[in-house]
């Protein structure tokens, strides 16, 4: 389901989502989370650079969400929400909360996961986790300039 011009709050401030997607609580949703904000934002001219992590950052933020929570409140779904806006991609994945509240992990060199939220942490300018009743929303920035290290 698509509601344009949503409200969401996004720490103490509240922003207008273009996008809202309620996506199924199932492994599948990133796939198509991915082709959805992809699409959306190169439709609006957003630099592919930016688009390619935008799709990288929802990518880890979702699967962390199918991973480690619940879907919302009995739906079995979880709300992506997406907006281009003062020069930045924001981002953010609402679900049923977890066990714990997320964040970055310090994984071994040979551990096979727990590197999301650091790639996260390293293609956005802000990004943070709010908690709301049983929903917990994970929220991202990604400046439109970007100055990669090559």
């Amino acid at each position: 389901m698509l509601a344009q011009e949503d409200t969401v709050a996004i720490g103490t401030r509240r922003v207008s989502t273009t996008a809202t997607v309620h996506f199924p609580h199932t492994s599948a949703s990133v796939t198509s989370a991915r082709r959805r904000i992809a699409a959306d934002l190169d439709k609006r001219g957003v630099p592919r650079d930016v688009v390619h992590d935008a799709v990288l950052v929802l990518s880890e933020i979702l699967s962390n969400a199918l991973r480690h929570a619940r879907p919302l409140g009995g739906s079995g779904k979880i709300r992506v929400s997406w907006d281009v806006r003062a020069g930045a991609v924001e981002i953010e994945v609402t679900d049923g909360g977890g066990a714990t509240r997320p964040y970055p992990a310090q994984p071994s060199i040979s551990s096979l996961g727990g590197r999301g939220l650091g790639i996260v942490t390293t293609l956005t300018s802000d990004w943070g986790v709010r908690s709301s009743g049983s929903e917990t929303t994970v929220w991202a920035v990604l400046p439109m300039e970007t100055a990669r290290i090559a």
